[in-house]
């Protein structure tokens, strides 16, 4: 009976900790996959790469919306508006489908501190939109539908974007994209 009862515990913990452990590891895979669509974004935007049949001038970006907190978009800035337009701008496979219950939970730029565990202090947004395009890498962050480029060159762009994505659980992660082009998990 004792062996019985002493198995019974360590299963119940081992199962509890396993549900939390998949739950974090889901998490973290989707701040990757995040981070990498970015990072496609900023590779197409520096190479040539055609958007039409003719058109090898537009810039790469990702669209992220709190609205619609359940997808983020790759595209093609066809209009040079530094923005998300509509769906003809996306790019194949987007738009990208976040499931399994988890979401983007807040938006904001700048980035700002992440100074305790689940507490980020920044400046909400709506949406935002990171736009590369030739001949550098730089990422052109634009905030809830204003766009940050003026005669095709970035001229108001926030320093830094934070994209926080939130579990079923409540546990955060988040990925930050500088103004220098750099991608973190953080």
């Amino acid at each position: 009976m004792v062996v019985a009862g002493i198995i019974v515990v360590i299963s119940s913990v081992v199962l509890f900790n396993n549900t939390k452990y998949g739950g974090s590891v889901l998490l973290q895979n989707l701040a990757y996959s995040i981070a990498l669509s970015v990072r496609e974004a900023q590779i197409y935007g520096i190479s040539v790469r055609g958007s039409g049949s003719s058109n090898f001038n537009a810039g790469y970006g990702m669209h992220f919306a709190i609205s619609d907190n359940n997808h983020y978009e790759l595209f093609a800035d066809k209009d040079n508006n530094g923005l998300f337009t509509d769906a003809s701008e996306n790019v194949p496979p987007s738009p990208y489908v976040i499931g399994r219950g988890y979401y983007i939970y807040k938006l904001c730029a700048p980035a700002g501190t992440k100074p305790a565990v689940n507490s980020y202090t920044c400046t909400n947004a709506t949406q935002i939109d990171l736009q590369f395009k030739r001949p550098e890498p730089d990422a052109c962050i634009s905030m809830s539908g204003q766009s940050a480029l003026t005669n095709s060159h970035c001229t108001g762009g926030y320093e830094s974007a934070r994209i926080i994505l939130a579990s079923p659980r409540g546990d955060l992660l988040s990925v930050v994209v500088d103004a220098t082009g750099q991608i973190s998990v953080q």
